[in-house]
């Protein structure tokens, strides 16, 4: 090794070893790539900002009033089987940090040992053969690596990052199981709602049916009317079959949420959509606020710090390594004497490895863990974006949804009025049977639009407290 060599060596030594950090470069986080407000907030940027944080607080036993629901989100929380492989997961991730860890400290371990040797008489300087004892106990460190430049503590700064990278893991998983449950409960809910409306419906055209039957047997409408009677109500039947079958999928869906059989008082109480209404209005806030409260976003920018850190352990990879490994202990040729007449014995081993040439194998895994920081650069970046769209997308079905909503209600009165209309002109012989089969038709689809309107707008509300990171307190 030259001069300027060495020279060179030792100043990075002692740089290190007065800095005390690692050769990871500095992190800077990314630049949102996103609008700074969304299109659809109202008010000034401040006063938006500063009511934003409630969003992420309100907890979901505030947001969903329902006793029941919230019975339901419990049991997921504590019994479903993908939160749980998430939980287990972060209990991987943390115990490979602290193995990671434990390197930055020797380790020292306590060693017995016994060795015996026989010598033949060819070889022995006496010419008989000789038998040789030899015991020994000692404590001693194997391969301690002084981290002069940091590589041992990038590595552990990487397992750490990805552990907390994990967790944030974890709750995103916790927050979708919520919402999850949430939307399953109100799709039962609802088409629990739709199948007493076809029930109801089927009723009504059974009614219709037996009249207009009547009327046929009497000669007052003609066999057209019958037929058309008998057509909504075959329909009737059939919407029953569909939404039985719907029920008992729902049923199953949220079960499968749940993770163990649902409660029986669960079929005790007979809900509605529209009941279902939420605590909390949700203010939307700015788009830089997501990279507080989403902890997917979170989780993200924990894998880049990760791969950040890897960059670190790499460019350590081109300085020496140094190691220690070392002895203390006591040696004799009689066990029953090695702790009353004891020889102290002891080793001390330092190593130096310095790379020359390695087939260009370090300036590889230094492109590899560029590379791969862009790569979750990238991800971080997409899954800022992901967010942004999830919170724009609802905010702007917030807002025509309750529009759409309002104008569904007045359809739906409309159709009822000309329903109840229709319906008495035809038990008074005013007209045919047509158009109150038509009627009838109308304000059946109508009442069908009406709860899934109901049951989209509630969903959207649901999607908007998880995007904007809510669903994590309780």
């Amino acid at each position: 090794m030259s001069r300027a060599v060495a020279r060179f060596v030792a100043t990075s030594v002692a740089a290190a070893l007065l800095a005390g950090c690692t050769l990871a470069p500095r992190y800077e986080r990314p630049a949102a790539p996103v609008a700074p407000t969304y299109s659809e907030g109202s008010g000034t940027a401040s006063e938006t900002a500063a009511s934003a944080s409630a969003a992420a607080e309100i907890g979901w036993r505030s947001f969903f009033p329902d006793s029941q629901l919230q019975s339901l989100i419990d049991r997921a929380l504590a019994n479903n089987r993908d939160l749980r492989v998430a939980a287990l997961n972060v209990e991987a991730a943390r115990a490979a940090y602290r193995i990671q860890r434990s390197e930055l400290v020797p380790a020292i371990d306590a060693v017995g040992q016994a060795n015996s040797q026989r010598v033949p008489a060819s070889l022995s300087q006496t010419g008989e053969s000789m038998v040789f004892r030899q015991y020994g106990a000692s404590v001693g460190v194997t391969a301690f690596e002084l981290d002069f430049f940091g590589r041992v503590r990038s590595l552990q700064r990487s397992a750490l990052e990805e552990y907390l990278s994990l967790d944030e893991t974890r709750q995103s998983a916790h927050l979708s199981l919520v919402s999850e449950v949430a939307n399953a409960w109100l799709t039962l809910v609802a088409d629990r709602e739709l199948l007493k409306l076809t029930r109801e419906t089927l009723q009504s055209q059974q009614n219709s049916f037996d009249l207009t039957k009547l009327r046929f047997n009497s000669g007052v409408v003609s066999e057209l009317d019958l037929h058309q009677a008998e057509i909504a109500l075959r329909t009737a039947e059939a919407n029953i079959a569909i939404y039985t079958r719907r029920v008992e999928q729902d049923r199953n869906a949220l079960t499968l949420l749940v993770g163990e059989p649902l409660p029986p008082e669960l079929d005790s109480e007979e809900k509605s959509i529209e009941s279902q209404v939420f605590a909390q209005d949700l203010p939307a806030g700015l788009p830089a606020d997501l990279l507080e409260r989403r902890p997917d976003i979170r989780a993200a920018e924990h894998a880049l710090l990760a791969r950040n850190a890897d960059i670190g352990a790499a460019r350590a990879a081109f300085f020496p390594r140094i190691t220690l490994t070392g002895s203390y202990g006591q040696a004799h040729s009689d066990l029953d004497n090695l702790f009353q007449s004891p020889q102290r014995v002891w080793t001390f081993a330092p190593q130096l490895t310095l790379p020359i040439f390695s087939g260009g194998a370090n300036v590889a895994n230094l492109d590899l863990a560029h590379v791969r920081k862009r790569i979750e650069i990238a991800r971080y970046e997409k899954a800022i974006q992901s967010a942004f769209r999830e919170v724009s997308d609802a905010l702007v079905a917030r807002r025509t949804l309750t529009e759409q909503l309002t104008a569904q209600e007045a359809l739906t009165r409309a159709a009822s009025e000309s329903y109840r209309l229709s319906d008495m002109r035809y038990r008074a012989g005013v007209e045919s049977y047509l158009n109150t089969l038509i009627a009838q038709r109308d304000l059946y689809q109508a009442q069908q639009a009406l709860i899934n309107l109901r049951l989209e707008q509630a969903s959207n509300t649901i999607s908007l407290y998880k995007a904007l990171g809510g669903g994590w307190r309780e």
